[in-house]
């Protein structure tokens, strides 16, 4: 009579499940997709490190929210930026205080949004004489998937560096640029 040992029934059925497993994963037929829905897949697919930058203004969190929720699937590092401005009258490395205080605590708020979702981040003061140049260098450098960036009614006065930055990140920036544009019900 054969003595049929514990642990080797049970290495047998671990191995018979694990190669039924195999080869019901060979033989299911995947769902048909058409190669413009494929090819779109693999693009967002690709997305592992999201620039989210600011001029200025505090981070209002709707940007470095819709880039988390861009970047969940593929665990996308974000990065965040917020750029100082540097009039040309001082030098580039010139200390500016007040706009240094400001730039730590947005990117203290928009890093807490980023831990919320679980992904991993990198924040920096990025200082420019024109801002688009500076995010174009930046993402460059950091081989960036995406830019997102975000827009707001009523800007006021700052409207007219929003859009040298755009022209210049519309024409020059090496990656897919996401613009979220917030309109003055949404705001509210």
């Amino acid at each position: 009579m054969i003595a049929i040992h514990p642990l080797g029934a049970l290495l047998a059925v671990v191995f018979a499940v694990s190669m039924g497993g195999l080869i019901w994963w060979m033989l299911r037929v995947p769902p048909y997709l058409s190669a413009p829905v494929a090819k779109a897949r693999v693009s967002v697919g690709a997305i592992k490190r999201i620039l989210v930058p600011t001029l200025g203004s505090v981070f209002a969190g709707r940007e470095v929210e819709l880039a988390c929720r861009l970047g969940q699937d593929q665990k996308a590092e974000i990065l965040l930026a917020f750029l100082l401005e540097v009039p040309r009258t001082l030098p580039l490395g010139a200390p500016m205080p007040d706009a240094e205080v400001k730039a730590n605590e947005a990117l203290k708020m928009a890093k807490t949004i980023v831990d919320l979702h679980g992904l991993p981040s990198k924040v920096q003061v990025l200082r420019a004489r024109v801002a688009g140049e500076e995010i174009v260098r930046a993402a460059s450098e950091q081989e960036v998937d995406m830019i997102v960036v975000g827009m707001r009614a009523g800007m006021g006065l700052a409207y007219e560096t929003f859009t040298r930055t755009m022209d210049v990140l519309l024409r020059r920036a090496p990656c897919e640029l996401v613009i979220d544009r917030v309109t003055k019900e949404a705001q509210a």
